[in-house]
């Protein structure tokens, strides 16, 4: 994918500008983060030239000033929420982030449970903490929040709450996801650190919707279409227009608390240092953007992988029909269809043809590869067979993994472990295809092929099996599928 983001232009003035902000307030600044600190493989698809871990890397330029304050719900403790996209709890996910954190180099202060009301397993967590020598901090439950300023704003709202004892200027505050309480947890501290006499600012830094640019953008667009879930909507900032008569993007949610966080910012210093949600923010992103085109083509593609994930989670009863229809919506807005996605055209022209499953893969060359499903491989397999055997020169006719390696493996599924389905997955042919490659040249080629399908686009004309998504995730691969299910998948073959 071409590339459109100056990555090093980015961490240059990002990190700049979280200075200016921090000398701006004097004493200490509480940075809410919104997002991913790493690992941000949205920004990096809708912004090609993104580094998934650029918010780290910058954050860790500033790491002689800064520490990290890591927010997590009682109420999420409570239910054992799980981070979708690791499959793990949301507390397991604290212990995770302090171990990334630590390990390069940051300093992690401490851990905040919010939204405490005496939840028997935020206490558990609490006491695991303090048994591994993390302080941990508690932040309660404030009747009328956020509409009862009064109160929030008073000894008995903000002054309840533990003080999070910090060291440094940079206080940065981050959650394993959103609704953790990551703003309440800086409004709390800016009430405590005032009544101590220390100056301290608040500033947000959310790299989506990027602010300064369009507010149908392609890349706001497809940041509407990552959080159809939560019903985010893209605004112009009616409080940044009618204050400086400039146009800006930012989100429903933000817009909607403003009023509030100006009463309790007047509350705690007599005046509000900002004139809008915007001003809060300190995201540089779209000053790093020098080809728009492939941005916005960038962003049209990710709104279609959208559309095709939402309409999957759809038919496995994890999205409604208002989160497909909002995604619809967005498409319509781009002006692009599932059509735009080459990949799906080539897969549907394919099972037109075959009447089975199939498949395509769009390589970084712009070659398109198909594969349809045989009596062996399923269609996902015998994909990555066909693509690095293109890749790593080898006649197409050449058979990499002989039929009589493939049967015995077979037979295992079905005989020895009451599997339904013989042909062999994704991760078999992977670990098939690693033994022969010792003693097979064709195979070793092949093998050597699969970072080469870092960035590579796949569609399927059926939803896949769970350990088919991990292998392509694994490999860097974008994959779409049309939603029909495993029901579905037998009656056409």
């Amino acid at each position: 994918m071409k590339n459109g983001f100056d990555n090093d232009k980015y961490l240059k003035i990002q990190s700049e500008h979280i200075k200016e902000r921090i000398a701006k307030f004097g004493d200490k600044l509480y940075l809410e983060f919104g997002g991913k600190l790493f690992d941000d493989y949205h920004a990096s698809r809708v912004l090609p030239g993104f580094q998934p871990d650029s918010k780290l890397k910058m954050l860790m330029q500033l790491a002689d000033v800064a520490e990290i304050v890591i927010v997590i719900s009682a109420v999420d403790i409570e239910k054992n929420k799980i981070r979708g996209d690791l499959g793990i709890t949301y507390d397991q996910d604290v212990l995770r982030l302090r171990d990334e954190f630590q390990s390069r180099g940051l300093m992690v202060g401490s851990v905040v449970i919010t939204h405490y009301t005496g939840q028997e397993a935020a206490k558990a967590f609490r006491n695991k903490l303090k048994k591994m020598n993390i302080k941990a901090y508690y932040h309660y439950t404030i009747a009328g929040y956020p509409s009862n300023v009064a109160l929030i704003d008073s000894d008995e709202g903000y002054g309840k709450n533990d003080y999070i004892e910090t060291t440094r200027p940079l206080v940065v505050v981050t959650a394993p996801g959103p609704g953790s309480g990551k703003m309440a947890t800086c409004l709390s501290q800016l009430y405590h650190e005032n009544k101590r006499g220390i100056k301290a600012g608040y500033a947000k830094f959310e790299t989506f919707p990027i602010w300064n640019l369009p507010l149908k953008h392609p890349v706001n667009l497809a940041y509407e279409a990552a959080t159809a879930d939560l019903n985010d909507i893209n605004m112009i900032d009616p409080w940044h227009l009618e204050a400086y008569g400039k146009t800006t993007v930012n989100y429903n949610r933000d817009i909607e608390i403003f009023p509030v966080l100006d009463a309790i910012f007047k509350g705690i210093y007599g005046d509000n240092p900002y004139k809008s949600p915007t001003d809060m923010g300190v995201n540089m992103a779209g000053y790093c953007i020098f080809d728009d085109d492939a941005c916005s083509e960038a962003s049209k593609q990710e709104i279609i992988r959208r559309y095709y994930a939402t309409l999957n989670q759809l038919v496995e009863g994890n999205a409604s029909e208002n989160e497909v229809a909002k995604i619809e919506l967005l498409m319509k807005q781009a002006g692009v269809t599932a059509d735009d996605r080459k990949v799906t055209i080539a897969a549907k022209e394919r099972a037109a043809k075959s009447k089975v499953p199939s498949a395509a893969i769009e390589l970084d060359d712009g070659t398109i590869i198909t594969s349809e499903t045989t009596d062996l491989l399923g269609t996902s397999a015998a994909l990555l067979l066909n693509a690095t055997k293109h890749l790593a020169g080898i006649d197409h006719k050449v058979k990499l993994i002989p039929k009589e390696m493939i049967e015995p493996i077979q037979k295992m599924k079905v005989t020895y472990l009451k599997g339904n389905n013989p042909r062999l997955h994704t991760d078999e042919v992977l670990v098939a295809l690693a033994m022969l490659s010792k003693s097979d040249e064709n195979c070793r080629l092949a093998m050597e092929q699969l970072p080469n399908l870092k960035g590579c686009q796949v569609h399927t004309t059926v939803m896949l099996s769970e350990v088919d998504r991990k292998i392509f995730k694994k490999l860097g691969v974008d994959l779409t599928c049309e939603p029909i299910s495993k029901k579905q998948k037998s009656l056409i073959g």
